[in-house]
């Protein structure tokens, strides 16, 4: 099968490998940046080839055949090749120009990321952004970014990672609540406020209790897991929460809530594979990118 394998166009491995890892060809396009129609046509044609069929169409999704069992290692040892073949090519690249791929937090890309890009763009006009927001960790390894920035150290094998330094958090609320609601000095008047809270995310719940307030998901009365949306719900007013100092201080109409407990610090990494690191234009953007995150960071 190997060897039959390996007489196939690469791109319709690829798209058998994706839909094989995500369960679904929506999932695949996504993480390929294709498209739906052309994954399907990727997975018929593949199936024609070989003559074997590699999935089973399910109500919830694509799942692997036994002989689309068979091929996935030989697969993903091709995709590895492939992507080992791109990395070394794209590290003896000499050029200051191209695309660059960074990926960064939802927030992130919302509220700190737009400004750096620009300045990028002033600065390199013939180096070319693409901006990935996510809360997933892309995979540096098969070149779904270039760089990332996050606020965890990666541990992906063969990257280089830098801890840029860490982002303090503070408690906040819309002018416009506290005139409502009063304002809090304490962790004890904390009880009598609305305090916007995470859905499935308990991060919110457990540094609480941590510092012994006896928090729980029933005392959050709006909640939201998107950190964007969840920054405009506390701007609206609906409640204090927490926000990136750097970001909510810059903020009109927002106050910080002085509170009697320290609350934890999001360290920043910047992450790079090690054979794209010192590639000119990868090199250029991720200095620019270091030097303009270093007054967000202490």
């Amino acid at each position: 099968m190997e060897k039959r394998l390996a007489d196939i166009d690469w791109s319709l491995v690829q798209s058998f490998v994706a839909v094989a890892e995500t369960g679904s060809l929506s999932a695949a396009a996504r993480k390929l940046g294709a498209s739906q129609p052309t994954l399907g046509r990727h997975i018929r044609t593949l199936e024609s080839h070989l003559g074997q069929e590699l999935f089973q169409r399910q109500a919830r999704g694509f799942e692997l055949t036994g002989k689309g069992q068979e091929l996935l290692s030989p697969a993903r040892a091709m995709a590895v090749a492939m992507t080992e073949l791109s990395l070394r090519a794209a590290g003896q690249e000499n050029r200051l120009e191209g695309d660059v791929r960074v990926a960064c937090s939802v927030f992130m890309a919302h509220h700190v990321m737009p400004g750096i890009i620009a300045q990028i763009r002033l600065e390199e006009p013939a180096i070319q952004i693409d901006l990935l927001p996510s809360d997933q960790s892309e995979n540096l390894l098969f070149r779904e970014a270039d760089i990332a920035v996050r606020m965890y150290r990666p541990e992906q094998l063969d990257m280089i990672t830098r801890h840029l330094g860490d982002i303090g958090l503070g408690m906040f609320a819309a002018q416009s609540y506290l005139d409502r609601k009063g304002r809090p000095q304490n962790a004890d008047d904390l009880r009598h406020h609305d305090i916007v809270g995470y859905d499935a995310n308990d991060d919110i719940i457990r540094e609480m209790r941590r510092m012994g307030i006896a928090a729980k998901r029933d005392w959050f009365a709006v909640r939201c897991d998107n950190q964007s949306a969840y920054w405009e719900l506390v701007r609206a007013g609906c409640g204090l929460g927490f926000c990136q100092r750097n970001v909510a201080l810059k903020t009109e109409n927002i106050e910080e809530v002085p509170i009697d407990f320290p609350l934890p610090v999001l360290p920043v990494w910047l992450t790079a594979h090690e054979a794209l690191r010192h590639t000119p234009r990868i090199s250029r953007v991720w200095s620019l990118i270091e030097g303009a995150l270093k007054p967000f960071v202490s």
